[in-house]
């Protein structure tokens, strides 16, 4: 009884250890197709930016010049980033994007976290109804609301001030909603013992959740902070003093008076573009985690 019970183990033990040696290669055939694939997306997206690197190593007349060619025949040259870095006022807007960026993305931060907080832990009258108006406000275009904003500006007198450049784009619904569903998921539990042991409100959301929520904190920043950098079209309106301008509203002041130069565009842009692309390599851990954590990746 126990051989004939050997065979069929035998035979199962066999056919699993063959399964797990086919496995691995399945595995590693669709690894290399999905990296292949990758490869060639990425390719695509990073060629026009090194096609912008190139150009802006070229003299002037190469990068104007046609036939276009990824080596031109005067050579690269760090010209067009010395001109670009002695004249004009890039070096006050690049200051001026990275401080009112910073102040945008702290007080967002804060506002969006606290709001959120209330709306997922206290009860009280009325915070159905004003979580709705707040989710109905993420599918408000920005742009219909600049002509009030810019009277409301102007009323405070705070047309061409760093304020004016700041204050409008700290409310952001959709951090709100994003903070409130993970605040959702932490255990209320926590909370209930801190409060057993005499703990404010305010003590409980800054020494139990702020530390349990770093993650989408982190997350939240950079999108804001991403968001802030790149805004153009408030800044634009709500500015007129050179010296106050942000990045990409001074860069396109650039353009319109100095016309079309290919290569101090380009130094222009990539410069611009340095500190995203620093970002991005220090936390891009917390981005890909912020993607997966908010859905905000179309999941």
């Amino acid at each position: 009884m126990t051989a004939q019970l050997l065979v069929p183990s035998d035979i199962v033990e066999r056919a699993v250890s063959s399964h797990r040696r086919t496995v691995p290669t399945r595995t590693s055939a669709s690894s290399v197709v999905a990296f292949a694939i990758l490869a060639v997306l990425a390719l695509g997206w990073l060629l026009p930016f090194v096609w912008a690197v190139v150009t802006s190593l070229k003299t002037e007349t190469d990068a104007g010049s046609t036939p276009v060619s990824w080596f031109p025949e005067s050579g690269f040259t760090i010209a067009a980033y010395l001109k670009v870095l002695g004249e004009g006022n890039l070096l006050t807007w690049t200051a001026n994007s990275l401080f009112t960026t910073v102040a945008i993305t702290v007080i967002t931060v804060v506002v969006s976290a606290l709001a959120a907080y209330a709306f997922s832990r206290i009860d009280f009258s009325g915070r159905r109804w004003i979580f709705v108006l707040v989710i109905a406000s993420i599918i408000i275009p920005p742009q219909v609301l600049i002509i009030p904003l810019f009277y409301q500006m102007l009323a405070l007198n705070l047309v061409d001030t760093y304020w004016g450049i700041i204050l409008p784009q700290v409310i952001a619904p959709a951090m709100v909603f994003v903070l409130k569903k993970f605040f959702d998921q932490i255990p209320i539990e926590l909370e209930d013992a801190a409060r057993m042991d005499g703990a404010s409100r305010l003590r409980i959301f800054w020494s139990i959740v702020v530390p349990l929520s770093r993650p989408i904190l982190a997350a939240v920043s950079i999108f804001v902070f991403i968001g802030a950098w790149n805004n153009f079209l408030w800044p634009f309106i709500v500015t007129n003093n050179s010296l106050l301008m942000t990045l990409p509203v001074g860069l396109q002041t650039v353009k319109s008076a100095y016309g079309v130069q290919y290569a101090e565009n380009m130094a222009m842009a990539i410069l611009a573009a340095l500190p995203l692309i620093v970002v991005f390599l220090i936390f891009q851990r917390q981005i890909i985690k912020g993607i997966a954590t908010t859905g905000l990746g179309g999941q």
